[in-house]
């Protein structure tokens, strides 16, 4: 018998509630465009990824900010900060005042092994497996890294991120599809516990996963997997508050190693369950140009639906992703140090460890 009890807080919401909310919204006050553009002059020349917080002054909105970051951490989890003008910038000037208001908000950490720290996500076409991980399956097919399925068109299955906070700043919306949904783990945990407690068990024990083109070197034109397999659970509980690091393609690259240990059926059963009761309880939107998304990983589950571009028309899809990690974090379960490197609360975590060349 299941001795947990269901979370609590503001982290606990359903799809069907959070859509009608405001609470996660907020909007970028006229007064503060000018702001933006002097901090952009300010930082003129500057290759975006040095800008500092004390580089880019934004006096007037810095509690607006702090209440951005609260709320990811205290309150829902997730925020939609509206507004943000990015048709009045080049595309140097957009990463340089994105970078710079990121940095008021949160520390941006390294998205790859070679150094990235902002990427662009949209269609890079079919070369994506090649320059970002692919291997073969049992089956001969072809089998994508996270990475690489990120910058590809197709959907995206219910994920989280290595990092405290993702933002992703939309820039250009596609033709059609890419729906953004989101769901909330805490939400999850709840309804698992109160279907099939013995499964939840599960999913605070370890699962198998690989650092598969994230951290590993490629031999023979593809990415190994064993060599980056490591066992973190899905679920932990720390001090009253939930974390889930969680990616099925991990999971299945590492079930590709032949001395992996393979998933036990309890172990496929929740997973399948984790998947179902997040599409449940998720609900969609559609970012705008010029809207923010920020999802605390901790606490939110994301993905998206298939978009099809159409380039001619000036829709063809592209964000501007951040990984954050937060000054106002919370502490980790002891064990997560396998992901996150630091698990006390306040500290710098996160983000892909560099190679040395």
């Amino acid at each position: 018998m299941t001795t947990r009890t269901p979370l609590a807080g503001p982290s606990v919401w359903q799809g069907t509630d959070i859509k009608d909310s405001r609470r996660w919204i907020r909007d970028l006050p006229v007064e503060a465009l000018d702001e933006l553009d002097a901090a952009v002059k300010s930082v003129r020349g500057m290759p975006w990824q040095e800008i500092t917080r004390e580089d880019f002054a934004l006096p007037t909105i810095s509690d607006l900010l702090d209440d951005v970051a609260d709320e990811l951490e205290n309150g829902s989890g997730i925020i939609k900060l509206r507004g943000i003008p990015v048709d009045r910038y080049s595309e140097d000037e957009l990463r340089q005042m994105y970078f710079g208001l990121g940095t008021h908000i949160g520390t941006p950490v390294f998205q790859n092994r070679s150094g990235e720290m902002m990427r662009a996500i949209r269609d890079e076409g079919a070369h994506v497996g090649r320059t970002y991980g692919e291997t073969k399956d049992e089956k001969g097919s072809t089998f994508l890294s996270s990475y690489a399925r990120t910058l590809t068109n197709g959907g995206l299955r219910f994920h989280t991120d290595r990092t405290d906070v993702v933002g992703l700043l939309c820039v250009r919306q596609a033709r059609a599809g890419g729906v953004s949904k989101l769901a909330s783990t805490p939400a999850i945990h709840n309804a698992i516990l109160a279907k099939r407690p013995d499964l939840l068990e599960v999913l605070f024990q370890d699962f198998w996963r690989s650092r598969f083109g994230e951290e590993g070197t490629k031999k023979d034109g593809e990415a190994t997997t064993r060599e980056t397999a490591y066992p973190l659970p899905i679920f932990g509980l720390r001090d009253g508050k939930l974390t889930s690091h969680y990616s099925l393609t991990f999971i299945e690259a590492a079930q590709m190693a032949p001395d992996v240990p393979k998933l036990t059926e309890a172990q496929r059963e929740a997973i399948e369950l984790l998947m179902q009761t997040a599409e449940e309880l998720c609900f969609e939107m559609t970012l705008e140009p010029g809207d923010l998304q920020l999802i605390n990983s901790h606490v939110t589950y994301h993905g998206r639906t298939p978009f099809e571009d159409d380039a001619s028309s000036g829709h063809d899809r592209m964000l501007l992703r951040l990984w954050l990690t937060m000054r106002n974090n919370r502490a980790l379960p002891e064990g997560h140090e396998i992901l996150w490197q630091e698990i006390e609360a306040g500290r710098p975590r996160g983000g892909i460890r560099q190679i040395a060349i």
